[in-house]
């Protein structure tokens, strides 16, 4: 077990998995505890399917069969990323993935390896669990940060575990894919997936740096 602190430092989207087996019974802990998230008006939006095994590989199947078909397979249900992003935000963004592809040695030039790299996401970087987010379509932008008070919950737990996750919204580039395998409601959004497992401790792309703003670019203290 870890300390919430240690929990905090040590968490980051893991893109490399170990060939490890999750135990459901602590998943199951992981979410009975999380239930504990906070949420406006004890509203509780968030809705999650877990698949491991055989649903899981079918639902990779499907998204592999339409990847060629590039951006034309697509079916988001909400903007990944609002089209005005721009100054500091699009630059954190950008770099990330720079830093991402410098670190498995894929230079900008080698677009059929960044390729792969992005294909990757839909075997969820090779995680034995992946949990599917979604909500019904009428809740507002107070009920999606909801959701992501408790899906933060979810992963500092699961660092409690000794376990790791990727939470990823690319999962939503492909949500009809995800709808013909999983039965969320017609009614929900399809938000995100979350890989769940072990890291793989060496690989180069779970080890690089990640930048933060520096506090004083995003808080201001006033009366102190």
């Amino acid at each position: 077990m870890v300390d919430v602190s240690e929990a905090v430092s040590s968490r980051r989207t893991i893109r490399a998995f170990l060939d490890k087996p999750v135990d459901e019974a602590v998943l199951r802990r992981v979410l009975e505890q999380a239930q504990r998230a906070p949420s406006g008006g004890n509203v509780q939006p968030w809705n999650a399917t877990v698949l491991s095994g055989e649903p899981l590989k079918r639902l990779i199947a499907a998204v592999a069969e339409a990847l060629p078909q590039g951006r034309a397979a697509f079916s988001m249900e909400y903007d990944i990323y609002p089209k005005g992003l721009d100054g500091r935000y699009e630059d954190y963004r950008f770099n990330v993935g720079e830093l991402m592809y410098a670190a498995l040695g894929i230079p900008r030039e080698d677009k059929k390896g960044r390729l792969a790299q992005f294909a990757a996401n839909f075997r969820a970087f090779g995680a034995p669990v992946l949990m599917l987010v979604h909500t019904p379509g009428y809740m507002g932008p107070p009920q999606w940060s909801d959701i992501g008070m408790w899906l933060q919950t979810v992963m500092l737990l699961l660092r409690g575990e000794g376990l790791d996750s990727a939470p990823q919204e690319a999962w939503a580039m492909y949500s009809r894919q995800v709808r013909e395998c999983v039965a969320i409601p017609e009614d929900h959004i399809f938000f995100c997936g979350v890989g769940i497992g072990y890291r793989d401790p060496d690989a180069p792309i779970n080890t690089f740096d990640v930048p933060r703003a520096p506090l004083s670019q995003v808080v201001r203290f006033e009366g102190f």
